[in-house]
């Protein structure tokens, strides 16, 4: 199953890269056909000149882009011939047969918790009164492709305590010291730790389900739970890991010049540097060119994203939820797992709450906490365009 589902995000990955390769080779040929308009009226020599290495750089890109779609093309074939061959195999082994039984149970001693409205509970663990969900059941969903989940960027410490202290060891450009045979080993200073406290929260959330389908309905409720709860608990988290990116050093940058200088000489070059950015500022980079006039935005399949912006991933969030406001162009320079660290309890659990309309609400709970580890890892960038 999650195997099934796995390739499918990874179908749904490539087809959404191949439709943004295909419209920069349509931009590209676009800019050709400016160029070549462009080399008709021009009145020089060198002008020719120019526009003849200008349009051999862009049929360079159009043919590598071409390569690139092909391959996309390509692969996106053969994991479509892998997703047909896996939905035809069968369990070919006691072993894995057990593994399908053991889900099947799983889900259904769930669903029957669900449509019992809590008074059915052999099978299930209940934690506060609440069903918990495994997470073997939550961890397939797959949420929306368009979706970036924060918390798998951030540093993830699992943890069983509802609060403590956690040690945090900043990146150095300490090295070790070339010694002679036998001669003593040299001081390489005091190791030092900070200590950061987390404090474990609650976040609820609630899934509205009329009777009539509680009653009636012959699909897996739990699929439609789970789904639920699994996107509830990304926008959850992202708004709180958005919110300590937030409080990272404020700068403002102006084009392209002022986000490479951030990244080359603000963030000491021990740090893993990318870019989560609001929708606004996304937009904004999308237009930038550099001097011979390609843009800096670039589609590029070895990133998680499909971009890349200065040779640095790029992530986009909604401005609301990255910047604070709609049109606001704003974003987080620098390493996200140095800068943010995850405290995770890992349970999301699921229990009916008391509602006036003819039906239930499905309450939705997950514990956590996220705190800011290495203040020097990164910068909020307020972004304007280049004068």
């Amino acid at each position: 199953m999650g195997n099934v589902i796995i390739l499918n995000a990874k179908i749904k990955a490539r087809a959404n890269k191949l439709i943004n390769i295909e419209k920069d080779i349509e931009e590209a040929k676009k800019r050709a056909a400016e160029t070549e308009a462009a080399v008709d009226s021009a009145e020089t020599d060198e002008d020719i000149d120019v526009l003849d290495e200008q349009m051999e750089k862009i049929q360079k890109e159009i043919k590598e882009k071409e390569e690139a779609k092909e391959k996309l093309e390509q692969e996106i074939v053969d994991l479509e011939k892998e997703l047909e061959e896996l939905n035809n195999k069968k369990p070919t082994s006691e072993k894995g047969e057990r593994g399908m039984n053991k889900e099947k149970e799983i889900r259904s001693n769930l669903n029957n918790f669900i449509r019992t409205k809590g008074q059915t509970r052999d099978g299930v663990k209940i934690v506060d009164n609440g069903a918990l969900v495994p997470v073997e059941i939550l961890k397939p969903q797959i949420a929306p492709t368009l979706e970036v989940d924060l918390s798998k960027l951030v540093n993830v410490v699992k943890v069983n305590s509802a609060s403590g202290k956690y040690p945090v060891v900043k990146k150095s450009g300490k090295k070790l010291t070339a010694t002679s045979e036998l001669e003593k080993n040299p001081d390489l200073g005091k190791f030092s730790a900070t200590p950061v406290d987390y404090s474990i929260e609650t976040y609820r959330g609630h899934l509205a389900v009329s009777q009539e389908i509680i009653d009636d309905a012959d699909f897996d409720i739990l699929g439609l739970v789970a789904e639920d709860a699994e996107l509830q608990v990304l926008n959850t988290k992202n708004e709180k890991i958005a919110s300590i990116l937030k409080t990272a050093t404020a700068k403002a940058v102006a084009g392209l010049d002022g986000i490479k200088d951030v990244y080359n000489k603000e963030i000491p070059s021990v740090y893993d540097v990318s870019l989560v950015v609001s929708d606004s500022m996304f937009a904004a980079l999308d237009k930038v060119k550099d001097k011979e006039g390609r843009y800096m935005l670039q589609v590029d399949i070895t990133s998680p994203t499909g971009y890349k912006f200065g040779g640095k991933v790029i992530y986009r969030l909604p401005d609301t939820v990255i910047a604070g406001a709609t049109g606001e162009m704003k974003g987080f320079i620098g390493d996200l797992k140095a800068f943010v660290t995850l405290f995770d309890r890992l349970q999301t659990t699921v229990k009916w709450v008391e509602n006036d309309i003819y039906g239930q609400l499905l309450g939705i709970f997950t514990r956590f906490d996220a705190r800011k580890t290495d203040s020097a890892a990164g910068f909020y960038v307020t972004y304007t365009d280049a004068v």
